[in-house]
């Protein structure tokens, strides 16, 4: 498995991305994927895990770092905006289909956390991607507004908007407004804001178990706003008759959402269980990612087996 190091252009921003390739020959062109990390992480994190193992299983794989993030270009920096992450995926696609190793007619969509939502939207307007899948999906903007868990109080979020509403003031003074901090400093200040679930995040954004430098674990304040209309679940009807799996941790306190796009979907789906995981264990756990790879491994080439 060779990893190159590509550029591709979204909506005028330049993408920064690994390609990885297998090894092994191949009479023609390859099924390839388009696999998309969590909000704050980066191309080298979790995203980049599940790329190498599926070009291990035979798959061109592109991770890539989202505009304003990462490597990639885009001002201001930290920015979560819906809409430019859903032109990344389709931007990602247009990349492979350039590329002499990869056959046009057999890309697929693999989004991981906030990236499984933003995947399903792009799917749903681009017949080109023939087979989407999810890891720990979430509609992260469903995930401000209304908690991990679905049931956060209306006020959190209300009180985020105030902030982001002077963030933009201060802005405009010529002044700076600053950025949302993802994380506290302490396992134990995530614990106290977010249960089990925000002491996962912390220990994997945070420690040597999973923080990278170009991490940022941080969101300018525009992207609240941005967020607070944006629906990644809406398209979810307009992706059959294509195939759709998503792979969920038993234990995932954001699995809820899961089941909701499982209700949306109309055409061949799946919701694939994966007994003990919670919802950051699938990021990097072994024990969790061997039998999520093999279900990935399967449901790609089954639905990618085809041309034309």
């Amino acid at each position: 498995m060779a990893r190159t190091s590509v550029t591709f252009d979204s909506a005028g921003i330049e993408i920064a991305a690994h390609l990885y390739t297998p090894d092994a020959s191949a009479p023609g062109p390859r099924p390839a994927l388009v696999v998309g990390h969590p909000g704050t992480g980066v191309k080298e994190q979790t995203s980049g895990t599940y790329a190498q193992l599926m070009a291990e299983r035979g798959f061109v794989t592109l991770a890539f770092d989202a505009a304003h993030q990462g490597e990639s270009g885009g001002l201001p920096r930290g920015l979560e905006d819906p809409a430019q992450r859903v032109e990344d995926f389709k931007a990602a696609v247009s990349y492979l289909t350039t590329r002499a190793e990869v056959d046009a007619d057999r890309i697929g969509l693999l989004g991981i956390c906030a990236s499984g939502g933003y995947s399903l939207s792009a799917t749903g307007g681009d017949h080109r991607v023939k087979a989407v899948a999810t890891v720990a999906g979430v509609d992260v903007a469903r995930q401000f507004r209304l908690g991990a868990d679905g049931t956060q109080d209306p006020a959190v979020f209300q009180a985020l908007l105030d902030a982001a509403a002077r963030a933009r003031t201060t802005a405009a003074r010529g002044e700076d407004p600053g950025v949302m901090t993802m994380f506290p400093e302490t396992a134990e200040q995530a614990g106290a804001l977010g249960g089990e679930h925000g002491v996962e995040g912390f220990d994997y954004y945070c420690t040597p178990r999973g923080e990278h430098e170009r991490s940022a674990k941080f969101l300018a304040w525009q992207s609240i706003d941005k967020l607070a209309f944006f629906d990644a679940f809406h398209a979810v009807p307009l992706i059959g008759p294509r195939p759709l799996l998503q792979i969920v941790g038993s234990r995932a306190v954001t699995s809820w959402m899961a089941v909701e796009v499982h209700q949306r979907a109309t055409g061949p789906k799946e919701l694939h269980w994966i007994d003990g995981a919670s919802h950051v264990d699938l990021y990097d756990r072994k024990q969790y990612i061997d039998p999520a790879v093999d279900k990935l491994a399967a449901f790609y080439t089954t639905h990618l087996a085809g041309t034309r």
